[in-house]
C-alpha cells in the first residue's frame, strides 16, 4: 500500500478544551482525542454513518440545528458542546423514544445512559406502541429479533455494497411498519444469505444475535464475566483473517473479529464464522 501524504491538522474546541486532528476527522473522533464520552449505537467503526438513531447528537456553536457527531466534519475554529442542556435533552427524549419501542435489554450501555441521561420510557403508558414481535429462528447459526431492531441500517450497509455485496436483506415497510426483511419476506434458507454473519457482528442491539448466544441467555448460562477472548488467524485458508475466540468454561461460545484488523475490518466468511464446531 503506497505511503499518503500527511493530512492537515485542524484545531477545534470541544467542551471548552483544544483538540488538533487531522483534516475531515468528524466531531466524534475530536470528541475521542478529547476523552469525551459521547452515547452512540448506529454508529459502526467500519461503516459510513447513517444518522439514524440521534444519540450522539452535540451542539455546535452558531449552528441551528444540534449535529449527528458520528458524521459531521470537524471544521477549523470550530466549538462544540457535547453535554449541553440542549444535547443532553435531545438525547433524553430519543431515549425515551427508543426505550418506549424496542426492546433495549441486550443492547450495550443503554441502560446506563437511560439513568444518566434522567430518561423515562415508561411514560408514555402502557399503550404506547411497539416492534414487537416473534423471535425467528430459521437456522442454525443466528437468531433475528426484530423485537430489538432501532432500524439502523448497520446490518443492510454489512450486507450490502459496503462489504459483502450479498444483498440478502434490505428495508421493507414504511413509517412505524419499517423493518428490516429478505426479498419477498421468504425465509432466511430461501434467501440469498450466505451466512457470513457480518451483519451479526455491527449490529449495536442484539436484534441479531448467535444461536449460540441466544441459547445460552434463554438457559441463563450466558455471562460475559467470566468469558476470555484469544484472537487468531482462521486456519481454513491462506487470506489471514484475525478471528477473536469468546471462550465460557473451556467452550468457543461465539466468534468475532478485531474491526482494526487490515485483512477482515470485522468481516468474516460463514467458516471463520460459524466453523468452530471441530475444536
Amino acid at each position: 500500500m503506497p505511503l499518503q501524504p500527511p493530512r492537515r491538522l485542524v484545531d477545534v474546541e470541544i467542551d471548552g478544551e483544544a483538540v488538533r486532528v487531522p483534516e475531515g476527522s468528524t466531531i466524534l473522533d475530536a470528541c475521542a482525542a478529547a476523552g469525551k464520552d459521547v452515547p452512540t449505537l448506529c454508529y459502526g467503526d467500519t461503516l459510513t454513518p447513517k444518522n439514524a438513531c440521534r444519540v450522539c447528537v452535540v451542539e455546535v456553536e452558531g449552528a441551528r440545528t444540534l449535529a449527528p457527531a458520528c458524521s459531521r466534519k470537524v471544521e477549523p475554529g470550530m466549538s462544540v458542546g457535547t453535554d449541553t442542556e440542549r444535547a443532553r435533552h435531545s438525547r433524553k427524549v430519543v431515549l425515551e423514544l427508543l426505550g418506549s419501542s424496542v426492546d433495549l435489554s441486550t443492547t450495550p450501555r443503554a441502560a446506563e445512559w437511560i439513568e444518566e441521561y434522567g430518561a423515562e420510557p415508561d411514560r408514555f403508558g402502557e399503550d404506547a406502541a411497539t416492534v414487537e414481535q416473534p423471535v425467528k429462528v430459521d437456522n442454525d447459526l443466528y437468531v433475528r429479533d426484530y423485537g430489538k431492531c432501532i432500524m439502523c441500517y448497520k446490518c443492510v450497509d454489512a450486507c450490502g455494497e459496503q462489504w459483502q455485496n450479498t444483498f440478502a436483506i434490505a428495508v421493507a415497510g414504511r413509517g412505524f411498519e419499517t423493518t428490516i426483511s429478505t426479498e419477498f419476506d421468504a425465509p432466511l434458507t430461501d434467501s440469498a444469505c450466505v451466512y457470513c454473519g457480518n451483519c451479526v457482528e455491527v449490529c449495536p442491539t442484539g436484534a441479531l444475535s448467535f444461536k449460540s448466544e441466544f441459547d445460552m441467555r434463554a438457559e441463563g448460562t450466558w455471562d460475559e464475566s467470566r468469558q476470555t477472548q484469544t484472537t487468531t488467524i482462521c486456519s481454513y485458508c491462506g487470506v489471514g483473517c484475525n478471528l477473536t475466540l469468546h471462550v465460557q468454561e473451556n467452550r468457543i461460545v461465539k466468534v468475532t473479529s478485531p474491526h482494526d484488523n487490515p485483512v477482515t475490518h470485522g468481516n468474516l466468511c460463514v467458516k471463520g464464522r460459524f466453523g468452530y464446531g471441530y475444536v
